[in-house]
C-alpha cells in the first residue's frame, strides 16, 4: 500500500464536496494564507538564515515580500478572473450560450525547490488555492529549516481537509509521486524534472515544469561600464548566485572584458566589502554537496576576482573567471553559486549563434545603450524572459508570466498566470430545447436541406485589408 494514498483519497473526497469551489472559501484560505506570512514572518527569516545565511534585505524581497505581493494580487483580483468568458458565437449558436468556464483541476501536487524555498513554494500554493484546488505541498528537505517550519506550522493556518504537507526526501517523493494527482507543479533542476514528467505520464497528469538554464548576458561595447556591473554583480550574487533567473555567464569582446573587471571588483567591493565572507549581506551555499560542486567549477578558467572559499561556513567569494572555453564543466551545467564566466565573442552577431547553440535559456539578457542592438538579440534568440540592461528584475512584475521553453521548463505563472494554470478551462455550450426545428437542417438526408447554405452560416470570413501606399 502506498504510504501516501489515503491522504490523497481524503483530499481528494474533500474536493469532491466542492468545498473549495466557492470564492468565499477561497479568499478565507488566502486570507488565512496571508496570516501565516504575517505572523511567522520573523519565524520565515530565521530558517532563512539558518538554512543558507540568507541575508535580511534578499530573504524579505525575494521570498516573504513577493509572496504577499502576489497574495494581495489575488484577492484584488479574483472574482473577476473566475467570472465565465464569454466567446463570439457563429451564426448557427447565435440563441445559445457559449463561455468558458474555469473548473478547478481538483488535487495538486506543488513541488518547492530549497534555492527560495518560501516564495517558490508558496506562490503556486496561492494560484493553486485561487483555482478551487486541493494541495499536497512538498517542501525540499534541503532547506530543512524551511521544511520544518511549513511543516509544523502552516497546517494550523489552513483548512486540513484541503491542504497538506509532506516532508521527506528522494525515497518519500519518488512514493509519493506515484499517486495520481489532477496536476502537478515542479520547480527544480531538469533531471529531476524528467522523472516527475515521467511519474505524471504514467497517469496522464498535466504539470507545470519551472526548471532553470544557462541563462546568457551579452554587453555591447556601448555601454555605462559602472552601471553595467552593479547590476550584473547584484544579479548573480544575489543568493549567493543560487537563482534560477541569475545571468549565468557574460559575453563581451575582450576590449569590454578587460574594461569591465575592474568595474565589477569595484561593484564587488561596494556591495560586499574588501572580505565578502564578514558581510551580513551574502548568503552561504545550501549544503555541502553543492559546495563541493560549485568549487569544483572554478577550475574551467582562470580567476580574475574572488576565488576564495571556506568548506566550514560553505563560502564562495563572488567570482569573476576569465579564459573559458564553451567546452569548460562551468559551461556544460547550471552554475547555481557565485561564480560568473566570462566568454569572449568577436561581435554581437558571433554572441547570438553561440547562444542559438545552446539549450534554449530561462533568461536571456543584453546590456546595451543601443536599442537596435537590444531588438536584434531579442527578436533572434528564444527563451522564456527576456531583459535589457537589468538582471532578474522581470520576475518581480506579477503581470508578466514566469516560466521557460524546452529544456528550462513547461508552463507559466504568477499572478493572473497562476490562476490559469491551475485552472481546467472548461468548453460550455448551453443550447435549448426548443430549436429542434433548426436542428434538423444538421440532420441527414443533407441534401434535402441545401448544405452548402447550411455550410455558409458557420464559416469564418477573413476580414478585408486596406493597404495605404
Amino acid at each position: 500500500m502506498n504510504p501516501y494514498a489515503g491522504l490523497v483519497s481524503c483530499l481528494r473526497a474533500s474536493w469532491l464536496t466542492g468545498k473549495t469551489r466557492p470564492m468565499e472559501y477561497r479568499v478565507s484560505q488566502l486570507e488565512a494564507l496571508g496570516h501565516f506570512l504575517d505572523e511567522k514572518h520573523q519565524s520565515i527569516l530565521d530558517a532563512l538564515a539558518l538554512d543558507m545565511h540568507k541575508p535580511q534585505f534578499e530573504a524579505k524581497l525575494s521570498e516573504t515580500v513577493l509572496c504577499k505581493n502576489e497574495l494581495n494580487y489575488t484577492l484584488n483580483n479574483l472574482r473577476s478572473w473566475m467570472k465565465d468568458e464569454h466567446v463570439d458565437k457563429n451564426m448557427v449558436t447565435q440563441l445559445d450560450m457559449a463561455f468558458i468556464r474555469k473548473d478547478p483541476y481538483g488535487v495538486v501536487l506543488i513541488i518547492g525547490p530549497w534555492n527560495y524555498p518560501v516564495n517558490l513554494l508558496l506562490v503556486p500554493l496561492i494560484g493553486a488555492i485561487a483555482a478551487g484546488n486541493c494541495v499536497i505541498l512538498k517542501p525540499s528537505e534541503i532547506s530543512s529549516c524551511v521544511e520544518r517550519l511549513m511543516a509544523e506550522m502552516l497546517p494550523s493556518y489552513l483548512d486540513r481537509d484541503c491542504f497538506a504537507v509532506v516532508t521527506g526526501g528522494i525515497e518519500k517523493t519518488t512514493k509519493l509521486l506515484e499517486n495520481r494527482f489532477d496536476y502537478i507543479f515542479f520547480t527544480g533542476n531538469t533531471s529531476i524534472g524528467r522523472i516527475v514528467m515521467e511519474a505524471a505520464a504514467e497517469h496522464l497528469t498535466p504539470l507545470t515544469l519551472e526548471l532553470g538554464g544557462k541563462n546568457p548576458c551579452y554587453i555591447a561595447d556601448d555601454c555605462d561600464l559602472q552601471s553595467v556591473a552593479n547590476r550584473l554583480v547584484w544579479g548573480r550574487f544575489f543568493n549567493a548566485g543560487q537563482t534560477c533567473i541569475a545571468p549565468d555567464y557574460v559575453l563581451c569582446t575582450l576590449e569590454m572584458q578587460e574594461k569591465l573587471l575592474p568595474a565589477l571588483h569595484r561593484a564587488i567591493a561596494d556591495f560586499y566589502g574588501a572580505n565578502p565572507q564578514e558581510s551580513p549581506d551574502f548568503a552561504r551555499i545550501i549544503s555541502d554537496k553543492q559546495f563541493q560542486r560549485v568549487q569544483s567549477l572554478m577550475d574551467s578558467g582562470h580567476v580574475a576576482i574572488g576565488g576564495q572559499t571556506d568548506e566550514k561556513e560553505r563560502y564562495i567569494a563572488p567570482t569573476v573567471l576569465v579564459d573559458v572555453p564553451m567546452s569548460a564543466p562551468i559551461m556544460q551545467e547550471e552554475i547555481f553559486g557565485p561564480i560568473l564566466p566570462i566568454v569572449t565573442v568577436a561581435n554581437l552577431e558571433e554572441a547570438i549563434d553561440l547562444i542559438n547553440t545552446q539549450k534554449q535559456p530561462l533568461a536571456v539578457y543584453v546590456f546595451s545603450s543601443n536599442k537596435k542592438v537590444v531588438k536584434q538579440v531579442l527578436e533572434q534568440t528564444s527563451s522564456g524572459g527576456f531583459a535589457s540592461n537589468d538582471t532578474i528584475i522581470q520576475t518581480t512584475l506579477i503581470t508578466l508570466p514566469f516560466g521557460g521553453i524546452g529544456p528550462s521548463g513547461l508552463g507559466k505563472y504568477h499572478g493572473k498566470f497562476s490562476f490559469d494554470t491551475f485552472s481546467h478551462h472548461r468548453t460550455c455550450l448551453m443550447h435549448l430545447m426548443d430549436q429542434e426545428k433548426l436542428n434538423t437542417l444538421c440532420y441527414p438526408p443533407y441534401a434535402q436541406h441545401n448544405p452548402e447554405s447550411l455550410l455558409s452560416t458557420s464559416e469564418i470570413r477573413r476580414k478585408s485589408t486596406c493597404n495605404l501606399l
